[in-house]
């Protein structure tokens, strides 16, 4: 007996592409240094104006990792767009659970209030793609 929890495959396939559009969205500032230096900006106002800490500067080094999660995620998110099948719904959600424990870590570690803005939709995004499917 199916539930309304259990999604029809086509609605799941929706999500996993949704979730890809997203991706693309919100981690396309993070793809190239220079989009990044704005990112850093706006992240630091929004920080501030939450009550958090300023932002610390970041090195050429720290850049580099950024950009480098960036265009992995974009990369990733292509492929959601493209082909947004279960398989890779699954692998994503497990991804964001993972996010969300790095971003959980840091939030405890750190004045960082900016960090929900980011923790809230990667764990909406994870439940989403876990949830069981309609058989047949």
């Amino acid at each position: 007996m199916t539930t309304f929890l259990h999604l029809a495959p086509a609605t799941y396939r929706r999500i996993v592409r949704a979730s890809g559009i997203y991706d693309l969205v919100v981690t396309a500032p993070f793809a190239t240094p220079w989009t990044f230096a704005f990112m850093h900006a706006h992240l630091a106002a929004v920080n501030g104006d939450l009550g958090g800490a300023p932002l610390p500067a970041f090195a050429p080094l720290h850049v580099l990792f950024a950009c480098l999660m960036g265009t992995v995620v974009l990369s990733w998110a292509v492929l959601r767009i493209s082909d947004p099948q279960t398989r890779f719904g699954r692998y994503d959600g497990v991804g964001r659970l993972l996010f969300c424990t790095w971003m959980a870590w840091a939030l405890g570690a750190s004045d960082t209030p900016l960090l929900w803005l980011f923790i809230v939709p990667e764990a909406a995004w994870a439940l989403l793609q876990w949830l069981p499917l309609r058989r047949g």
